[in-house]
């Protein structure tokens, strides 16, 4: 399991090295929707593959309130095929797709969203969650942020997560002379959406502005430091 002794914080002492991918075995990505699993986390992903971690991924809904549908079949059903396809580009072994619907997932209770989330990281055994920070994501994002933290938290496993440049708390990966391998697979399981398709050339042009670094803080440094509800709360208001 990962613990406090074997991830790299910045602002901690006792050896710790900032500006590293925290040590994993077995990472779980969560995420609300197909398709971010690739533009958000994709980077991500790749980096903790490339270090040796196995890869898993639990995405809470079909993805069927898409803004766009470039396909001729319901996107409730087409999607989830689409993140299988995205998932192996990305290395990913496991993938659980659940049933709440897109979009509404911040009217769940926390609860109920916890108990999932808290379910997946026992059946792939995961000693780091990966998320979208509440304050880099939407109202869902938010949702399934606190329901990780939680989860984690009672299953004393941290959780990372990615968010912008400057937030607080934030540190940057530098995904060195890999950029550019991780950055085109990235795409490549972008493209694997292809009900999104219409979508695909503002995501590739989002990530041709990426550069060699994701930016990543904690939402859950072991079972030492809480979420930092303060920033969340205030991002949930806006």
């Amino acid at each position: 399991m990962t613990t406090a002794t074997a991830a790299a914080s910045p602002g901690m002492t006792g050896g710790f090295a900032p500006a590293t991918l925290p040590r994993a075995v077995s990472v779980l990505a969560v995420i609300a929707r197909p398709g971010q699993e690739s533009e958000e986390l994709g980077g991500l992903l790749y980096a903790f593959r490339r270090a040796g971690a196995s890869l898993s991924l639990l995405c809470l809904t079909r993805g069927e309130a898409a803004a766009h549908n470039s396909a001729s079949a319901r996107l409730v059903a087409i999607r989830p095929w689409e993140l299988q396809l995205a998932a192996a580009v990305l290395g990913i072994g496991e993938v659980t797709v659940a049933n709440y619907p897109d979009g509404k997932l911040h009217q769940h209770p926390v609860s109920e969203l916890t108990g999932r989330v808290r379910q997946a990281i026992r059946q792939y055994s995961a000693d780091l969650v990966l998320v979208i920070a509440p304050e880099a994501g939407d109202c869902d994002d938010i949702a399934v942020a606190r329901a990780t933290a939680a989860a984690a938290a009672q299953a004393g496993v941290p959780v990372v997560a990615r968010t912008w440049p400057g937030a607080p708390g934030a540190w940057a990966i530098d995904l060195g002379p890999d950029a550019g391998t991780a950055r085109a697979i990235q795409k490549s399981a972008a493209a694997a959406h292809a009900s999104q398709s219409d979508a695909l050339p503002v995501q590739l042009r989002r990530m041709d502005l990426l550069d060699d670094h994701e930016t990543v803080r904690w939402l859950l440094f072991g079972q030492l430091v809480p979420p930092r509800r303060d920033w969340e709360l205030t991002r949930a208001e806006w």
